[in-house]
C-alpha cells in the first residue's frame, strides 16, 4: 500500500510576491485606523470564488500589523461542527492544540482569563468558552440559571463571548479573522451576527468567504450597518497574473528567465484567480514540464522543460484538471484515498489500520514491529501529503492517530464519485466500528453525528438513529439549537416505528427546541407523537409533560379553552405519577389561563400556589418566574403596592442568579405598572434600562417587545410622533425577526399611534396589516383586539361614508371573538368602545333600537368589571402582548 513514484510534485503555492491588491490593503488598512483612533468597531467582509486570494491577503495585511495589534484566526473549514469558527479563534487566542486535555485546556483558558475579566466573571466565561470549544461542560452559577432554557442560555452566551472581547480589546486592539464563512453552521453565523451588531471597542473583524455567503445571507453586508463594509475580490488583470505566473514559475530556472509561453499558458487557465495559477504548476510537475535534473554536484533538484509543453497533456477547465490527477493515482494510492473520502473531510491513521485490517485473523502472537502495516501506512500516507492530496493537520482529537485533511475538496468529491456503492458501505462500516471505540468521540455532537452518518451509510440504520439522538442531546445541552433539530430530526426517520423509549424522550426535546425556534406546528406534531408513545407504554409523567406542552402552545394560539383541557389532564398525570415539578409548572400555566380570561383572582390562586411549590423546591429561578406572575395578577388586579413587591423580589432573584432574560422581563413588567399610574417617565427609566440588558445579550425578541413599549408609552402620553419614531424601528426589527404575532402587535400600536396623530390612511393601513397576520398565526384573541382597534378606526371616518356599517361589522367579529375564548375582560373593553361608537356616531345617535343595544353592553361590561374587580380604565393587554410579559417554567 504505498507508492514507489518519485516525488516530483513542484510545491502548492511557491513563494511569490502580492500583487494587484493595493486598494484592497488600504481599505483593510483605514478601517484599522478607524479602529485604532475612534476605539470602536469596524467589520471588513471579503467575498470572491476559490483561489482568488482572499487568505493571502488577509496574511499579508495582518503579517505587517503584527507588531501594532494582536491577531486571532478561526476558521469555518469543517461546517458540520456548529461553532468552528470560534473555536479555532479561542484556541488562536488561548495558545490551546487539538486534542489537548480538557482539564489543562480549562486551566489554560482560566488562568488567561484572570488577567482579562473581574474575578466574579471568570467562572461563566470559561464555561461558555469551552462550550464552543466541545469541553465538558464545568458548572458555574449561570450555568444552573439557565440549564433548562435552551433558549436563554443561548442569549447569555452571546454575552458572555462579546464581554469577553471587549475586555480582552481594552488591553490593545484586536483583529479578528474569521475565514470561510460560507461553510459556517447556522448557529455559528447567528452568533457572530450578534457579534457584528452589538461588539464595541477597540475591534477589528475581518470575514472571508465564498461568494455563497451572501448568497445564503442576503443581508449580510446590513448586519452592523455603517461600520461594515463589503469587499468583493475580483480578479487579478493580466499583466498582475503574468507577474504571479513568472514568480511561481521562476524558482525553477536558476535565475533564468521564465518561458513567456509557460506564462501565457497557465494565465489563459486561471483567468486571473491566483489559485489556479499555483495548480497549474503542479500540472506543470505532472506532465514533465517541471521535472527532476541533476545539478554539477550530483544534487537533484526540479528544472523547466519548456520543449515539453507541446506534448503536455493540459487541461482546458479545473474538472479536467482534477479527472486527469486522480486517473494518475495508482491503486494502491486510489484505495486509500477511497477510504479517506468514506471518512469525509478530515481523517485518521488509525482508520486506515482498521480498514486494512479488515477480514484478518489475528497471529499466533500480535507483535507490531512484525505486522509492518503501521508503517506501510505512515509512509503511503507521507507519500499522499507530499504529491498535494492531503494536509497534515497540528494535533488530533483521538490520541495515537495522526490527522490529515484533504488538501482539495474537488478531488475529494472526484474520488467519493468513482468510489463502488460496496466499497462505500465497507469503509463506512470498520470507519464507525473504529469510531466507536475512540476515546471523546461522545463528548462533541459532531463526533457523534460523523459516527451516525458512516452507521447509516453502511446501511445501520436503527445504530445510526441512536447515533443521530445522542449526538442532537449533546447538541442541545451546547445551546446549538439549529443542529439539535436536525439530528433529532434524521434520527427519528431512522429510527422509525422502533425504540419506543428513545423516541419518547427525543420527541420530547424535539418538541421543545422547534418552540424555541418558532416552529408551533411541528412542535406540535413531536408533542403529539410524544403523548402517543407516552400512553402505549402507559408513562404518566411523559403522558403529563406532553399534554402540558400541548396545552402551552394552544394557550399561546389564543384557544384558552382547548388549552386548559390539556392542562387539565397534565395535572392529574402529574399527580398520579407523583412529579411535584411538573404539577408546579401546570399550576402556573392554568394561572395564566385564567388571567388571559380576565380571571385575576383565580390567576393570583394558582400563581400562589405555584409559587409556594416552587419555594419548596428550592429552585431559585423558577420562584423567580413565579414571583414575576404573581406580580402580573397582581398588578391586573389594581393591588399596584403589592404587585411592586413581587416585581422587585424577583428582580432581585434574577440578578443574584443572572437571569437576563428574566431581568428584561421583570424591568419590562415594572415599567408598565409605572405606565399604567400615568408615571410616563419613569416608566421610560425602566423600559430603557431593560432595553439596554436586552441589547447586551443580544436578544433581538426582547428588544422589539420594549421598543414597542417605549413606543406605546409615548403615545399614551401624548406624543405620537416619537412613538411612531420608535415604534417604525420595532416594526422593522420584528419583520427582520420573521415573528410575525410580535410584528401584529406592533403594527397594531402603530395604527393607535397614527390614529391619534389624525393620520388615518396610515392608521388603517397599519392596522389591516395587523388582522391579517393575527388572522395568519390563528392568534383568536389578538385578532380581536385588532378588530376592536380597526372598528375604532373606523368609526374616525377611515372608510369614508361607509365608516358606521363597517365599523359595526368589526365590533361585532371581536365580541363574537371574545365571547367565544371565554377572555371576558377583553369582552367588557369591547362593549365599552363598541357603546361608545354607537352613541356617538351622528347616523345612529336617535335610533332607539341602537341607543338600547349600547345601555345593554355597557351593563354587561359594567357587571364584568365588577365580579374580576376592575374598572374600565383598568388595562391589561394580551399577553403575549408588547406590554407586561407572564411566563412559565
Amino acid at each position: 500500500m504505498e507508492t514507489e513514484r518519485p516525488n516530483v510534485s513542484a510545491p502548492r503555492a511557491p513563494a511569490c510576491p502580492l500583487v494587484g491588491r493595493d486598494e484592497e490593503l488600504s481599505l483593510l488598512a483605514a478601517n484599522l485606523t478607524a479602529v485604532e483612533e475612534r476605539r470602536d468597531t469596524r467589520i471588513v467582509t471579503i467575498v470572491g470564488p476559490a483561489g482568488i486570494g482572499k487568505t493571502r491577503l488577509v496574511e499579508e495585511f495582518v503579517a505587517s500589523r503584527t507588531n501594532e495589534v494582536r491577531a486571532f484566526e478561526g476558521s469555518a473549514r469543517d461546517g458540520s461542527v456548529s461553532f468552528s469558527p470560534f473555536a479555532r479563534l479561542i484556541r488562536s487566542r488561548f495558545g490551546l492544540v487539538r486534542g489537548m486535555d480538557p482539564d489543562e485546556a480549562r486551566a489554560t483558558i482560566r488562568q488567561k482569563l484572570e488577567g482579562v475579566l473581574e474575578p466574579r466573571r471568570v467562572s461563566d466565561a470559561v464555561t461558555f468558552l469551552g462550550q464552543l470549544l466541545g469541553l465538558t461542560e464545568e458548572e458555574s452559577p449561570l450555568t444552573r440559571a439557565v440549564s433548562d432554557d435552551p433558549h436563554e442560555a443561548e442569549l447569555v452566551r452571546r454575552a458572555v463571548v462579546k464581554a469577553f472581547l471587549e475586555a480582552d480589546a481594552q488591553t490593545g486592539p484586536l483583529i479578528l479573522v474569521l475565514e470561510d464563512l460560507h461553510e459556517a453552521h447556522e448557529d455559528a453565523l447567528s452568533l457572530l451576527r450578534y457579534l457584528l451588531e452589538y461588539l464595541t471597542g477597540p475591534i477589528f473583524v475581518i470575514c472571508t468567504g465564498r461568494d455563497d455567503l451572501v448568497y445564503r445571507q442576503e443581508d449580510w453586508a446590513r448586519v452592523g450597518e455603517r461600520r461594515h463594509t463589503l469587499l468583493e475580490l475580483g480578479p487579478l488583470g493580466e499583466e498582475d497574473s503574468a507577474r504571479v505566473s513568472s514568480a511561481m514559475l521562476a524558482v525553477y530556472t536558476n535565475g533564468g528567465e521564465v518561458p513567456a509561453p509557460l506564462v501565457e499558458t497557465a494565465c489563459a487557465f486561471a483567468r486571473g484567480n491566483p489559485g489556479l495559477l499555483a495548480q497549474m504548476v503542479e500540472i506543470y510537475a505532472a506532465e514533465g514540464v517541471i521535472g527532476e535534473a541533476t545539478t554539477e554536484e550530483g544534487e537533484a533538484r526540479l528544472v523547466l522543460y519548456p520543449e515539453r509543453l507541446a506534448a503536455a497533456r493540459l487541461p482546458a477547465t479545473v474538472e479536467d484538471a482534477v479527472q486527469a490527477r486522480v486517473a494518475s493515482l495508482d491503486e494502491d494510492e486510489r484505495i486509500v484515498l477511497e477510504q479517506a473520502a468514506a471518512m469525509g473531510a478530515v481523517f485518521w491513521s488509525g482508520a486506515f489500520v482498521a480498514l486494512a485490517r479488515t477480514g484478518l485473523e489475528a497471529p499466533d502472537l500480535w507483535v507490531e514491529e512484525e505486522t509492518g502495516d503501521v508503517a506501510r501506512i505512515g509512509r503511503m500516507l507521507d507519500g499522499l501529503h507530499k504529491n498535494g492530496w492531503i494536509l497534515r493537520r497540528a494535533g488530533t482529537i483521538f490520541p495515537g492517530s495522526v490527522e490529515y485533511a484533504w488538501a482539495r475538496s474537488e478531488e475529494r468529491e472526484a474520488i467519493t464519485a468513482r468510489t463502488s456503492a460496496e466499497a462505500k458501505s465497507l469503509s463506512n462500516r470498520v470507519i464507525a466500528d473504529w469510531m466507536e471505540h475512540q476515546p471523546g468521540v461522545r463528548t462533541s455532537e459532531e463526533r457523534i453525528a460523523s459516527l451516525a452518518r458512516h452507521r447509516e451509510q453502511a446501511g445501520e440504520s436503527i445504530q445510526a438513529g441512536i447515533a443521530y439522538l445522542e449526538a442532537a442531546a449533546v447538541a442541545r445541552r451546547r445551546y446549538a439549537n439549529g443542529k439539535s433539530c436536525e439530528y433529532y430530526q434524521r434520527g427519528l426517520e431512522l429510527l422509525g416505528d422502533s425504540h419506543d423509549g428513545a423516541r419518547i424522550d427525543a420527541l420530547h426535546a424535539y418538541g421543545d427546541v422547534l418552540q424555541s425556534m418558532g416552529y408551533i406546528d411541528d412542535a406540535m406534531a413531536a408533542f403529539r407523537g410524544m403523548l402517543t408513545l407516552a400512553y402505549r407504554l402507559d408513562m404518566k409523567k411523559k403522558g403529563g409533560a406532553a399534554h402540558n406542552r400541548i396545552g402551552r402552545l394552544f394557550r399561546d394560539m389564543g384557544s384558552l379553552d382547548e388549552g386548559e383541557r390539556h392542562l387539565a389532564t397534565a395535572m392529574s398525570l402529574f399527580e398520579a405519577s407523583g412529579d411535584e415539578r411538573g404539577v408546579a409548572s401546570t399550576i402556573d400555566d392554568l394561572g395564566k389561563i385564567a388571567w388571559l380570561k380576565g380571571e385575576y383572582a383565580s390567576a393570583l390562586t394558582s400563581f400562589r400556589d405555584g409559587l409556594a411549590r416552587r419555594q419548596k423546591l428550592g429552585d431559585r429561578r423558577s420562584i423567580a418566574l413565579s414571583l414575576n406572575n404573581v406580580g402580573l395578577a397582581l398588578q391586573d388586579s389594581g393591588q399596584f403596592k403589592d404587585a411592586l413587591g413581587a416585581f422587585e423580589q424577583s428582580l432581585t432573584i434574577r440578578r443574584e442568579v443572572g437571569d437576563l432574560v428574566g431581568v428584561v422581563t421583570t424591568l419590562n413588567n415594572l415599567g408598565t405598572i409605572a405606565e399604567e399610574r400615568r408615571n410616563f417617565q419613569k416608566a421610560l427609566v425602566m423600559f430603557e434600562e431593560a432595553l439596554e440588558v436586552a441589547q447586551q445579550i443580544g436578544d433581538r425578541n426582547k428588544i422589539a417587545l420594549v421598543l414597542t413599549n417605549i413606543g406605546t408609552t409615548y403615545y399614551r402620553s401624548g406624543e405620537p410622533e416619537k412613538a411612531i419614531g420608535v415604534l417604525v424601528r420595532a416594526e422593522g426589527l420584528c419583520d427582520e425577526l420573521g415573528d410575525r404575532l410580535k410584528l401584529a402587535e406592533t403594527l397594531r400600536a402603530l395604527g393607535k399611534a397614527y390614529l391619534m396623530q389624525g393620520d388615518l390612511a396610515k392608521a388603517r393601513d397599519c392596522i389591516g396589516r395587523a388582522v391579517d397576520l393575527f388572522a395568519s398565526v390563528r392568534s383568536k384573541v389578538h385578532l380581536a383586539a385588532a378588530l376592536r382597534t380597526l372598528g375604532e378606526i373606523t368609526a374616525a371616518g377611515g372608510w369614508g361614508h361607509a365608516h358606521t356599517t363597517s365599523a359595526r361589522e368589526y365590533f361585532d367579529r371581536a365580541v363574537a371573538i371574545f365571547e367565544q375564548s371565554g377572555n371576558e375582560v377583553e369582552l367588557a373593553r369591547t362593549f365599552k368602545t363598541y357603546a361608545r361608537f354607537l352613541r356617538k356616531n351622528p347616523e345612529l345617535a336617535g335610533n332607539e333600537d341602537v341607543q338600547k343595544e349600547a345601555g345593554t353592553m355597557d351593563a354587561r361590561a359594567e357587571a364584568i368589571f365588577g365580579r374580576l374587580q376592575l374598572t374600565s380604565g383598568s388595562k391589561s393587554e394580551l399577553p403575549p402582548s408588547p406590554e407586561a410579559e407572564i411566563e412559565v417554567g
